[in-house]
C-alpha cells in the first residue's frame, strides 16, 4: 500500500503498528527549519525525520548534496525513530510527498516494504478532521536492519553510459531550473544532456497525487516504454524519490526496475568537465 489518505491514517489512530513520520524540509533560502514546523505542530505520535542527518550523508563536495546517508546512520535513524521489521511507517510532509519520498525510497532500498506516503500531506490531515500537536512521543528503540540494494542507485558514470544507451533519465526539478533559466544553489545551470524534464509538481493536483488514469498519461508523455531503462534524478538526489514512487504507483515501473540518480545534478554540475545543455529540449546524451 504505497498511498494512503488521511481518513484511512485516522481511522487507524491507535495502531501501534503505524509509525507516523514527519519529513517536512525546506531550502535555506526559505527561513523555514523542518524541525521547527514540526516543533509548532504535527500530527499525533508522529516523530521527526531529519533529512539532512537521517535522510543524507554530509556533502563532501564528491557526491552532490544530499549523499546517501551511511548504512549505520540510516540503521540508527530508524531505530531512533521506533521503527522495527513490522513497523508500517507512513511518511509525509506538506510538499505533496516531494520530501517525504526520500524516506519511503530509502526504506525500499533496504527492503523494508510496510511504508506508505499520506497523500496530501499534513494539509489533507487537517481536512479531513484530524488535529495537530506540538508534544513530541516517546517511542520505543526500533529493531530495524537491512542492507541498502544498489541494484537501485546509480552514480555518475553509470548515468552518462545508460542514457547513452538509451535510457530515459527523469530530472524532477521545476522547469525553470531545467532550462538552466535560474539556478539558486547548484555550480552550472541547465541540465544533463539526454535529460527529460518532469516536474515532479505535474504530479500534483491541490498537494495530492493526480489520478492513476492521469499520472499514466503524464508520465508516458515522457518517452516511457517497457523496454526501456528508467533513471530518476533531480537536484540532489531527494524529489527524484517522488517520480520512482509515481511509476510504481501508477503501476507503470516496479522500484525494483528502476534507479536513482543519487548525486543527480548537484553531482553532475560539479564536473566542469561534464557538458550541461539548456533549454527545453533534453540535448544530446553526453
Amino acid at each position: 500500500m504505497g498511498l494512503v489518505s488521511a481518513e484511512w491514517l485516522l481511522a487507524r489512530a491507535n495502531d501501534a503498528e503505524v509509525r507516523l513520520c514527519d519529513v517536512r524540509w525546506y531550502l535555506p533560502t526559505t527561513g523555514r527549519q523542518g524541525r521547527a514546523e514540526y516543533a509548532a505542530g504535527h500530527l499525533p505520535g508522529a516523530v521527526f525525520v531529519e533529512l539532512d542527518t537521517a535522510l543524507a550523508e554530509h556533502d563532501d563536495g564528491t557526491q552532490g548534496r544530499h549523499p546517501l546517508p551511511a548504512p549505520e546512520r540510516f540503521v540508527e535513524a530508524m531505530r531512533t525513530a521506533g521503527i522495527s521489521s513490522h513497523t508500517h511507517v507512513v511518511a509525509y510532509d506538506d510538499a505533496g510527498g516531494a520530501f517525504a519520498a526520500r524516506l519511503w525510497w530509502l526504506l525500499r532500498l533496504y527492503g523494508h516494504t510496510k511504508v506508505s506516503l499520506l497523500d496530501g500531506g499534513i494539509e489533507a490531515w487537517k481536512q479531513a478532521g484530524g488535529t495537530l500537536t506540538d508534544a513530541s512521543p516517546a517511542v520505543p528503540l526500533g529493531n530495524f536492519s537491512g542492507t541498502p540494494d544498489g541494484r537501485l542507485v546509480a552514480d555518475r558514470d553509470t548515468t552518462r553510459q545508460a542514457v547513452r544507451a538509451g535510457a530515459l533519465l527523469l530530472d524532477a526539478r521545476a522547469a525553470p531550473r531545467y532550462r538552466g533559466d535560474t539556478e539558486p544553489v547548484d555550480p552550472r545551470a541547465g541540465h544533463v544532456p539526454g535529460a527529460v524534464n518532469l516536474p515532479f509538481s505535474d504530479l500534483l493536483d491541490g498537494g495530492r497525487f493526480l489520478a492513476v488514469d492521469r499520472l499514466r498519461q503524464r508520465l508516458a508523455a515522457t518517452g516511457l516504454s517497457s523496454s526501456r531503462p528508467v533513471i530518476s534524478s533531480c537536484g540532489s538526489g531527494v524529489t527524484g524519490c517522488h517520480l520512482l514512487f509515481a511509476l510504481e504507483h501508477a503501476g507503470l515501473r516496479p522500484l525494483s526496475e528502476t534507479r536513482l540518480y543519487a548525486g543527480s545534478y548537484s553531482d553532475w554540475s560539479r564536473r566542469s568537465e561534464l557538458p550541461v545543455a539548456t533549454g527545453d529540449a533534453p540535448g544530446n546524451p553526453s
